[in-house]
Formats: structure tokens, sequence, C-alpha cells
């Protein structure tokens, strides 16, 4: 019995045109709730469109983003207008959206929406619980699955920047049902450690695959952990409760080692730079106070008895000095005076009148002789001469007229 075989792309070919003939699926309008939505760098966007646990993936290319009127991101209830083709190639079938236009959130956003304003009413969003994360941690935590691509970008980052960081992974399942209560027991464990700081977290996708990050157990484990905790859920667009009660928001699993670990390099760099910088201030410091030290040994010196003594006596020597000086000043002048006076004395002295033929007269009594009238004739008169005396007796007396007296 003979049996026709095809090829994969015959088939697939087979089954394109068979889309292409049925003219309902060259203008539809499908509703359904947005997942794993990414805005391609091309300028693409590609989506999932879910609905009662059916699936459907869609794009909507760079030349058709006129009939987008808003921002599509993941949970958004929408209704999108286009045909439906079969991608020769791979086999598979999608959406290619001409419009979309928002219908309202999904089931998932608004319960997403709701816990977190429960959440918030309760106070665990609010600022004044929010631990600050250590500068300097040297022991941190991950909760997060042991063989995603999370744990390994934390670790390369760790390594990068300080190869003697101590982390310590527990290995929990990120989604999918059991998940909330694994991610618990990580938090609760590594908690009980005493840690610098604990990464919780995963890496990116759709709102489904983050869900377990959004339950309540799982933020109120991150409300109550002793150990300050950074949240990296996803990529950087993605947020979730965590997100919210934790102390610190990461938006990557990379970004959350950044934060969490110091740079070595840089510190020892810095230390370095402080060292030498307080050995500066140090010498600086003991410079001063061996200059002040060194003035208050001075002074002290200069107020010492001794030295204070030394100051006197040499004061007393100087006064003596002085003194000698002005009494030297003083005898001198008085020396120069004394033989003013003995000359004028001396030109004065009878004594040297009578070197000149002057004779001295005195009566008999000593009382000198300067008149006539103090004698008569008989009386003894002492002559005084320069080199001795005569006695005389007086025979005459005669006054200035020439007349005689007795």
């Amino acid at each position: 019995m003979s049996k026709n075989v095809y090829g994969v792309s015959q088939i697939n070919r087979y089954i394109k045109n068979m889309f292409a003939q049925d003219f309902m699926l060259h203008q539809l309008c499908v509703k359904g709730e947005v997942s794993n939505c990414k805005y391609h760098s091309s300028g693409h966007i590609y989506f999932t469109l879910k609905e009662n646990g059916s699936a459907m993936k869609a794009v909507m290319f760079l030349r058709d983003r006129g009939g987008l009127r808003f921002q599509m991101k993941d949970g958004d209830q929408v209704h999108v207008t286009g045909s439906i083709q079969v991608f020769e190639r791979d086999g598979t079938y999608q959406m290619y959206a001409k419009e979309i236009s928002l219908a309202g959130a999904g089931d998932l956003y608004q319960r997403f929406e709701q816990l977190k304003r429960e959440l918030e009413e309760m106070g665990m969003f609010a600022a004044e619980y929010k631990q600050p994360i250590p500068k300097y941690a040297t022991k941190i935590g991950v909760v997060t699955a042991p063989t995603g691509a999370a744990i390994q970008d934390i670790r390369n980052v760790a390594g990068r920047r300080n190869p003697y960081v101590q982390i310590l992974l527990y290995p929990a399942q990120v989604q999918g049902e059991g998940a909330v209560d694994s991610i618990v027991d990580g938090i609760r464990v590594l908690d009980a450690f005493g840690l610098d700081v604990l990464i919780v977290g995963r890496g990116g996708g759709s709102i489904e695959d983050l869900w377990a990050f959004n339950d309540e157990a799982v933020a109120r484990a991150v409300f109550d952990c002793r150990t300050p905790v950074i949240s990296a859920v996803g990529h950087e667009t993605d947020t979730t409760i965590i997100d919210y009660v934790a102390d610190l928001r990461a938006p990557t699993p990379s970004a959350a080692a950044e934060l969490a670990v110091f740079d070595y390099d840089k510190f020892m760099e810095d230390l370095t730079f402080r060292r030498l910088q307080l050995r500066h201030l140090m010498k600086g410091h003991l410079d001063r106070s061996r200059s002040r030290v060194e003035m208050l040994e001075a002074r002290l010196q200069q107020q010492s008895p001794g030295n204070r003594l030394n100051e006197k006596s040499q004061h007393a020597a100087d006064l003596q000095l002085r003194l000698e000086h002005r009494m030297q000043e003083l005898i001198g002048q008085r020396r120069t005076r004394l033989q003013l006076i003995a000359q004028r004395m001396e030109d004065l002295s009878p004594l040297k009148k009578l070197g000149h033929g002057y004779v001295y007269m005195r009566t008999s009594e000593q009382a000198a002789l300067s008149s006539v009238g103090q004698v008569k004739t008989g009386d003894r008169l002492q002559a005084v001469l320069p080199d001795g005396s005569l006695t005389l007796a007086v025979e005459e007396i005669r006054d200035g007229n020439g007349g005689s007296h007795t």
C-alpha cells in the first residue's frame, strides 16, 4: 500500500493557504488580556493575548503603531483588530494587529491593584519602616531559583566587585504552584542567619510568571524580615508588590548585586587615600602640638625661678653699672665744680694777695684790722705774711687825710 509523504514546508504552506482562504481571519477583533508585552528596539510590539486559560501570540509592526493610542502593558484588557496568519517558517499562527484599543484592566492586574491598595493602607509601604542597606556588606543572602539567570548575574557582579563577599543562596521555587511557600521559607531561613542584606527576586517574565512576588504572604515575609531586603524581580519595567514593601528596589538582579556588594578595589583606594589623609592630619596635629610644647617650655623656662633670678641679677648688675656710671658722672661734675670753686677761692684768698706785697693785720685779740680807729698808740698788732707773722707796736696813727692821732 503506497502512501504520500509530505515535507514540513509543504504542510506549513498548505495550512497557510487554508488560513489565507478563510476571509473571516482576514479582518476580525479579538478580546483578551495582554501578557508578556515587549517593545522591541526595532519598534515592533510582541505580546500574548490570554483568556480563560487559552493564549494567542500577537504582534504589531512599526508601520501599524499609529493604531495604538496608549502605552500597552501586561494586565491590560484589550480589543485587537487585525488578521490571523500562519508564520510558515515556524509553523505557528499569530495575530497581526492593525488596531488596539483598551477594554479595561485584566483580572490579574485588578488583583494586583487591590492588594497594593490594601497593603499601602496598612502602612507596609511607609518610608519609616525602611531599613538602610549596609554600605559594606560581607554576608549576603539570595532567595531565587538555583539555576536561573538571576543567581548567575548576581554571582558575576559580586565576583567582579568583591571576590571576598560571602553569598548564601536559598534555592527557591520562583513560579508555579508552591512558589509562594518556597519564597517565604527562604526569606525566613536566611533572616535567621544574621546576614547583612538579603536579595529576593528572579529574572523577567510575564505577569503570571512573576505573580508569586505579588502574593500577600511574600509581602508580609519581606516586611517582617529583620535583615534589610533588596527586591530584584524581572526587568526594569516589571513591578511587583514586594518592590513596594522591600527596603530598596533594584530594577534587575544585576542591579541588586551592584547595590548590595561594595567595590573592593574602590574601597581599598579610598582606604589608602584616607590613611594618607589621616597620616597628614596627624603629622600636622603633632607638629602643632610640638610647636606649642616648645613655646610653653620656653615660657616655662622664662618664668622659672632660676631664669627670673638670672634676669634680676642681670638687672641688678645693669643698675649697678648705671649707678657707678652716674656716680662717676656726679663725682666728675662735683670735682669740676670744686675745682672752679677752689680756683675762685684761691683767687680771693688773702694769702694769695699777701704774696703780692699785701699784709694781713689783726689786733692782739685776733680781730681783723680794717680801720685805724680800732687801734691807738702803743697797741701791739700782728702782721701776717705769706711765710709767717710779725708783732708790731703802734707808734703813730695817721688817718686818710694825713691827720695824726694818738
